[in-house]
């Protein structure tokens, strides 16, 4: 039985048959979607609005949500909702913060989102873990009397992951600057000393925008299917591989780009374009049973045994085996020992495939930014010094 009612009937099933009885969230209708878990506490907005959810539905664990309420466009990872369903426990009936600009229930319902509360979470992440991810369905109302119909139709047409490339699907259409830093960031933005950074759009968030602006880049957002040749004609700096949904082999497009800049200049990946780096050595990438989402996943840098806790949000790794020599892997996840990050010095390549920037979660990983400036600060010396060379010769 669904805890605690909140409106109409509502009713989540699951590939697998298995159903969860709950009470209607955010928007009527029926959403569709690879049903997957994500432990973080809070940080249900920027969540919503990660593009890396595109085609998913999202369980949160912590049992009450919305108790912040949500504050509109500032605290966005990007334009609109991505994720296609929302499953909680227990919604909140306020919005306690100062910051707030509306309900978390009130913003589903306005952006068309379809959600179900009420629902024994705890069961169903355990559902989830041990049958690994899988497609499901809301329907809201589930009283319906064309209900279980639309339930059957729409979970039948409901695409797989494996194979599907989203990240092309929610790739910004035209390039486009961005220049806004950290909230409470100051510091001028412009100038001959700031690193130009081009950042390829496999799903970008804002934040990730911000902390490269922050670390002293000038950035350039480029769609995903932007040719190495249009890149390197930018006369960059270094290039960012940013974040995204779906099956990193189905991005053939940019799996070439990236062969075509590698060596080229720095580069530098994070969650899908840590699979799309690693994919453009030659290597393999795998799904995993039930991904890694939260901010909670604790990762070991195998050079200096340091652990950090880190922000997450994927279903595909990178096979360590696959990998070609010369590449080193730098980082592991302490849960499972799958790949975190791995870095190739002789090409100027490093990457990692948890989220630095968090938005939700820990600020650990930081640091990473201002690696990846070292590193373009390296090779612009270097350029420098070969120009300064050629002429005095």
């Amino acid at each position: 039985m669904p805890i605690g009612r909140h409106g109409a009937p509502a009713r989540l099933i699951l590939a697998n048959g298995r159903s969860f009885d709950g009470w209607a969230l955010g928007a009527n209708g029926v959403a569709t979607g690879e049903l997957c878990f994500n432990t973080s506490l809070s940080g249900y907005q920027e969540i919503l609005t990660d593009p890396s959810y595109a085609g998913q539905m999202v369980v949160m664990t912590y049992p009450e949500q919305g108790n912040t309420g949500v504050v509109a466009g500032e605290d966005d990872e990007s334009a609109r909702i991505y994720a296609t369903g929302f499953i909680t426990r227990e919604i909140s009936p306020i919005a306690s913060n100062h910051r707030s600009t509306g309900t978390l229930q009130d913003a589903l319902a306005a952006r068309g989102i379809v959600g179900i509360t009420g629902v024994d979470t705890r069961a169903l992440t355990i559902e989830l873990r041990t049958h690994g991810a899988q497609n499901a369905v809301i329907v809201s109302p589930s009283d319906d009397p064309t209900a279980e119909e639309r339930a059957i139709a729409a979970l039948g047409s409901c695409p797989v992951m494996s194979g599907g490339d989203l990240a092309t699907g929610v790739s910004t259409l035209a390039p486009y600057a961005w220049s806004e830093p950290l909230y409470g960031d100051t510091r001028p933005t412009g100038g001959a000393d700031r690193y130009r950074v081009v950042a390829m759009d496999f799903g970008i968030k804002r934040n990730i925008l911000r902390h490269l602006v922050s670390a002293g880049c000038e950035v350039e957002v480029v769609p995903s299917s932007t040719s190495a040749a249009a890149i390197l004609a930018r006369e960059p700096d270094g290039v960012f591989l940013s974040n995204g949904p779906g099956d990193p082999a189905a991005v053939t497009t940019a799996i070439e780009t990236v062969k075509g800049l590698l060596g080229r200049l720095p580069i530098f990946g994070i969650c899908l374009g840590h699979q799309i780096a690693a994919l453009a050595l030659g290597g393999k990438t795998y799904k995993l049973k039930f991904g890694h989402r939260g901010g909670n996943q604790p990762v070991q840098d195998k050079a200096t045994g340091r652990v950090a806790i880190t922000a997450q949000n994927h279903g595909f790794a990178v096979d360590e085996s696959s990998l070609p020599e010369g590449a080193i892997v730098t980082h592991v996840n302490l849960n499972d020992g799958t790949v975190e990050g791995f870095a190739h010095p002789a090409l100027q390549l490093f990457s990692v495939q948890y989220h630095p920037e968090a938005s939700p979660g820990p600020h650990d990983a930081t640091p990473h930014f201002a690696e990846f400036t070292a590193m373009m600060d390296v090779s612009r010396r270097r350029t420098t010094s070969r120009i300064h060379t050629s002429s005095s010769r």
